[in-house]
């Protein structure tokens, strides 16, 4: 058998090949990311067989996806490793420092050599499309939040009354009304028509008491409106709106590759449509995970032990692993402890156990992902009476 190490980086890759007794066969090589690069890798590769070797590389997000989809195109199969591994098994291998493309690609293949071989499954580009978008949205929803922040901070300014009275958020009627009247002064002088319009906007739930109470407080603000507030707020306003819009549009993508594959995870109550979009696709494939130990510890859920002759103790979370899954399956826990009364019964049970809200709210994390586990290996809908 032969084993391939790739080292990826942005523009080129190195790599070296080696036997499955260590005997040297390419010292190694460069070959840059593009089709003449991919070509020579190919040449390079043929000259043994697809079914005589075994390729690997680390996981490197989007640096490494033309060279998948070539790879799998080709027939060839491949592994990706956590680089955390490979890192650690060169400081394993030698106290030296030295740490090169070259160096990395060398113990990529001696990692494939000593360890079972995982082939990363064909098709990948349904999970990985979920993937990209699902972290686009989340990406997307940080910069609409610090939008929001911005147009509470002009608030304060010009009408600091304004978001207390709407429960301090920013509901369609309160943008509504900042986008078409914007000063306090405009706002105090609305008329019928502007609240038949308003009360449209909020499908009746904007009452004429809240309406004339929202015009008695512009009317008496203690904010100091002036042109260059108006800039701020019409500029703020509309990058709101447009960044809004766009994470729609990716939800509606995020539904259309989602809902398809029909899987169990959404089926648990307490689980969101994105929520678990985004599990699935962090995930990628359930078949990588023999236990649900190991989904835990790539979540970054698993707690660290320390072990040495007669001490034995467990610390605080590793928090290693993809922390987008991670940071999902956490915020999970307080909409299953309010949802699912499986999921309700355990908190409490953990609570008079002595734990801490947080840390209770961890262990449901946990038990989510061991459901989860059960659900997708064995392919069967959430069932709340079968986990009684």
């Amino acid at each position: 058998m032969i084993y391939t190490g790739i080292d990826i980086s942005k523009y080129k890759h190195d790599c070296f090949i080696q036997s499955d007794f260590g005997e040297v066969v390419n010292a190694g090589f460069t070959f840059t990311n593009n089709a003449a690069g991919f070509e020579q890798l190919q040449k390079v590769l043929d000259e043994f067989g697809r079914d005589s070797i075994r390729i690997g590389f680390e996981a490197t997000g989007h640096y490494g996806v033309n060279l998948k989809s070539f790879l799998e195109k080709k027939g060839y199969e491949f592994m990706e490793i956590n680089p955390y591994l490979i890192k650690e098994y060169m400081k394993s291998d030698s106290l030296r420092l030295t740490y090169t493309d070259k160096i990395c690609s060398q113990a990529i293949a001696e990692y494939l050599c000593e360890k079972a071989f995982s082939p990363h499954p064909m098709g990948f580009y349904d999970k990985f499309a979920l993937k990209q978008l699902t972290r686009f949205r989340e990406n997307l929803i940080k910069q609409r939040s610090r939008f929001m922040v911005q147009l509470t901070n002009i608030l304060d300014c010009v009408f600091p009354e304004f978001k207390p009275f709407f429960d301090d958020s920013f509901s369609v009627t309160a943008l509504y009304i900042l986008g078409n009247y914007q000063s306090p002064e405009k706002i105090a002088k609305m008329n019928s028509l502007s609240y038949d319009k308003l009360r449209k906007v909020s499908r009746g739930h904007f009452s004429t008491l809240q309406f004339a109470q929202l015009k008695v407080l512009a009317k008496n603000t203690v904010g100091v409106w002036s042109d260059y507030y108006r800039v701020q707020l019409d500029t703020v306003l509309e990058l709101f709106g447009q960044i809004d819009s766009k994470i729609t549009d990716v939800e509606t993508e995020i539904r259309q590759i989602f809902k398809p594959l029909n899987s169990p995870t959404a089926s648990i109550r307490g689980v969101g449509e994105f929520s678990a979009a985004v599990i699935v696709a962090e995930y990628s494939d359930f078949k990588f995970f023999s236990n649900p130990n190991k989904m835990l510890a790539f979540a970054g859920l698993e707690p660290s032990r320390h072990q040495s002759g007669t001490a034995d103790h467990k610390g605080k979370m590793v928090k290693r692993g993809s922390s987008h899954l991670r940071r999902t399956l956490m915020n999970c826990a307080p909409a299953l402890i309010i949802h699912n009364p499986v999921f309700a019964e355990y908190y409490h049970k953990k609570r008079n156990e002595g734990k801490t809200h947080r840390v209770a709210l961890n262990h449901i994390a946990k038990k989510l992902v061991r459901v989860i586990f059960a659900l997708e290996t064995k392919g069967v809908m959430f069932d709340a009476d079968k986990l009684r």
